[in-house]
């Protein structure tokens, strides 16, 4: 029962509810900031983005250049993100850089909505100090614990926005044949839904969500072994290690489950009536586990992860 003792230095006449009133204004401004800066660096990052997904669908438009290794020996290079870019804004113009730009900006917001009500509806957790190797030995059913709601967090967002990223990778793929099938987010939602169903909006989910969920297991519990059994508390910058293991190991894990990202995108155009999706850009896929085999088998499975120093795959012509 609140008592005046409750609440040191004020008069008791304030009205309870007004706490309840100032804590929801105070989680939307949030939200919104949120949603407002994500929507920037979506913008920003964007032409990143377009760029990484016309080489995972295996558009090359540029001729390779020879380059030499710091060996000395004579290789082929793929053209760059910027050789790339100014390939896109010559033919589309630099507006065209953003093109599918629209569903990823709603995507990021929906995923900030999302992600802030299935937290607020949680139980709270209280924290746990981590202030020595104990406390860290004994903290793996927390970290578990923490990592288990993050992923359903992290699941469910998925499934909320998949549909408009899959917009977004149809309309950036119309750059391949130019098609002009996918234009509007709302357009798009109609075409899908006439030709495909439902399962139209959520094709190449699977791996998106494994992906994320094994990023999420290995870079948690990782950060949390390193955390605990190789850094020593004896040494004086700890701490300060210890808060950047997380980051380390996420750049670590991104490269090792990119290969789902890149099935998951290519699930998303094929067989959709676009040229990219379509031979002989690529196969028809039955499923996914076919699509993956046929990058293992063509030495093509982290394809599109890297922007520069590209080298031409090893069936390509030696160079003299």
């Amino acid at each position: 029962m609140a008592t005046p003792e409750n609440f040191p230095g004020e008069t008791g006449d304030r009205p309870g509810p007004s706490f309840a009133r100032e804590g929801s204004s105070s989680s939307v401004d949030t939200d919104t900031a949120v949603i407002l800066l994500g929507a920037g660096v979506t913008a920003i990052t964007h032409p990143l983005l377009y760029v990484k997904l016309l080489i995972q669908v295996g558009h090359e438009p540029l001729p390779p250049t020879v380059g030499t290794t710091m060996f000395g020996r004579k290789v082929l290079y793929l053209p760059g993100f910027f050789s790339y870019a100014r390939h896109i804004a010559h033919v589309d113009g630099k507006r065209g850089l953003f093109r599918g730009l629209s569903p990823r900006i709603m995507s990021t917001a929906l995923t900030t909505v999302v992600r802030s009500k299935v937290k607020q509806a949680m139980p709270a957790q209280e924290p746990e100090p981590m202030a020595s190797r104990d406390d860290l030995k004994t903290s793996l059913r927390k970290v578990m614990r923490e990592t288990s709601q993050e992923m359903m967090v992290q699941c469910l967002s998925r499934i909320a926005t998949h549909p408009f990223h899959v917009i977004s990778v149809r309309c950036m793929a119309q750059f391949v044949g130019r098609e002009v099938k996918y234009r509007g987010v709302f357009s798009s939602i109609v075409k899908i839904f006439q030709e495909e169903g439902l399962s139209g909006f959520f094709v190449g989910l699977v791996p998106h969500v494994l992906g994320e969920v094994i990023f999420l297991w290995c870079c948690n519990l990782l950060a949390h072994f390193i955390n605990t059994y190789a850094v020593d508390d004896s040494f004086s910058q700890a701490p300060a290690v210890r808060s950047y293991t997380k980051f380390v190991m996420g750049i670590a894990v991104s490269v090792l489950t990119y290969p789902f990202m890149l099935v998951a995108d290519l699930m998303a155009v094929n067989n959709c009536g676009l040229a990219a999706g379509l031979p002989p850009y690529s196969p028809l896929f039955k499923s996914w586990f076919h699509c993956w085999s046929h990058l293992t088998q063509q030495g093509q499975l982290f394809r599109g992860s890297s922007f520069f120093f590209r080298r031409v795959p090893v069936t390509a012509l030696a160079v003299d």
